[in-house]
């Protein structure tokens, strides 16, 4: 069954998904050279994105923003419109795509409520809006460290403010990649898609508005599918997918639930985990294999739990492969906030079992899948040539490059003919691989090394 399932969600992309992506191209390219000297072609790719969407809301207000800035004249009000165009457009290939999918496998998926607008905190909004505008009528190629440097105190500002925070985090990271690509003016490459990615958001999300909506208590048992772990330079995230049973019996859903540590570069691989000694609680369940009791858990519209782990209390042992088998078929999906309506913000759990893998692709049935093997933390067991002798896989369904792939979070195999079964988070409460134990040993513990130094510096 699920073959035939996997034939119809891997069949040609959605009509129209590559002609909007071509607008969004367009727009992104405009966007590069700076909106302070657009040219024709420029012009004409704001011109195509307004037109696409003039039957929209949006359409009056794209149009004026399109004319107004091919004229010369950059207003927030005229990029907001812009930024609003694009996300639109991509938002409409994520509602597609996720559409198949939820056709394919019969998933049930929650709708999105509109929440009441929010304030802006402090007026801080508008300082990050003055320097992304900045960078629009500057252009990436127009990026020096003078023009980085100036976004220091916008995003001092919203650190200052905590349900600013996300938004804060998210300007610092796309501060910090122009800082390191400067001057941009001599780069070879860019990375187009994504600086306009986190420019649109940032610009968003710096709009009066409850993007994420408000968040509900829950309680019930939370049974863990897997953990994705995303690292980088100077950040960690631990981003664990569950199947939340709400206390009073109504249908089980689909959640995820994030924490993260700051970092510097020489702390990688499995030392990654000690940074999460805050939260026992759920790095423990991640660990154990254990289900977890919440009471009163924040819960947002998306399907996100805001953790706590005073909140949380371990439970009792719960596989994660018996509990996909068995339940995650009839849970129900979280409806998608307004600005993660990203093709690439797909992340669906999902379960896979009788294939085979051969070149980073897994066949099932007749069916072929790439397989994401570049995603595999490196500070968990999953390894992958564990992957390509699996025979059964928790996984995460995304869809990048104009194809879906398949992002595995644990798998089972057989290793020497005996049954391996490997997770993500094995490695939650430390490596119990004794290769990984004694050449950390040998390495040294660099996180209680750069604490030790830092109360030192804090003492003095």
């Amino acid at each position: 069954m699920l073959d035939v399932q996997l034939g119809e969600l891997l069949g040609d992309a959605p009509a129209g998904a590559g002609e909007a992506l071509d607008l969004v191209a367009g727009f992104d390219d405009a966007l590069t050279h700076g909106f302070a000297r657009l040219g024709e072609e420029a012009s004409a790719a704001l011109a195509a994105l307004a037109g696409a969407l003039a039957g929209s809301p949006l359409g009056d207000r794209l149009a004026e923003a399109a004319e107004k800035v091919s004229a010369g004249s950059v207003g927030d009000e005229h990029l907001a419109a812009l930024a609003g165009g694009r996300a639109a457009l991509l938002g409409a290939v994520h509602d597609a795509l996720l559409a198949r999918f939820d056709t394919a496998l019969g998933r049930t998926r929650a709708t999105w409520e509109a929440a009441a607008d929010a304030g802006d905190p402090a007026g801080v909004l508008a300082a990050c809006r003055g320097w992304l505008r900045e960078l629009a009528i500057t252009g990436w190629r127009g990026v020096d460290h003078d023009v980085v440097s100036s976004a220091d105190p916008a995003i001092e500002a919203l650190l200052a403010t905590p349900e600013l925070r996300g938004l804060a985090v998210l300007l610092d990271g796309l501060a910090a990649e122009l800082r390191a690509s400067c001057p941009v003016g001599t780069m070879e490459r860019l990375p187009v898609r994504r600086w306009a990615d986190l420019w649109t958001r940032a610009l968003l999300l710096s709009q009066k508005g409850t993007w994420h909506g408000a968040a509900e208590p829950v309680s019930g048992r939370l049974l863990i599918l897997g953990a994705d772990v995303h690292e980088h330079a100077t950040v960690v995230r631990v981003q664990v997918h569950g199947i939340l049973e709400p206390a009073g019996g109504a249908p089980s859903r689909l959640v995820r639930t994030s924490v993260a540590a700051a970092k510097v570069d020489t702390i990688s691989g499995p030392s990654v985990w000690r940074l999460m000694g805050d939260h026992p609680v759920l790095m423990g369940a991640l660990a154990g294999h254990l289900s977890l009791e919440l009471t009163d858990m924040p819960l947002l519209p998306g399907g996100d739990l805001v953790w706590h782990d005073g909140k949380a209390s371990t439970g009792a042992a719960a596989d994660p492969f018996a509990t996909a088998r068995v339940q995650l078929a009839e849970a129900v999906a979280p409806a998608t906030p307004p600005l993660d309506r990203h093709p690439v913000r797909i992340a669906e759990p999902v379960f896979l079992e009788g294939y085979t893998i051969r070149d980073e692709t897994l066949d099932l049935g007749g069916s072929s899948l790439p397989v994401a093997l570049d995603r595999l933390p490196a500070c968990g067991p999953l390894t992958p040539e564990l992957v390509s002798a699996s025979s059964a896989c928790i996984g995460l369904m995304r869809w990048d490059g104009g194809q879906w792939l398949l992002q595995p979070l644990a798998v089972q195999a057989t290793v020497k003919k005996k049954g391996v079964t490997a997770h993500n988070g094995d490695w939650a409460m430390g490596p119990t691989d004794p290769k990984v134990v004694k050449a950390e040993a040998r390495a040294g513990d660099a996180v209680a090394v750069l604490r030790e130094r830092a109360g030192r510096l804090l003492r003095k």
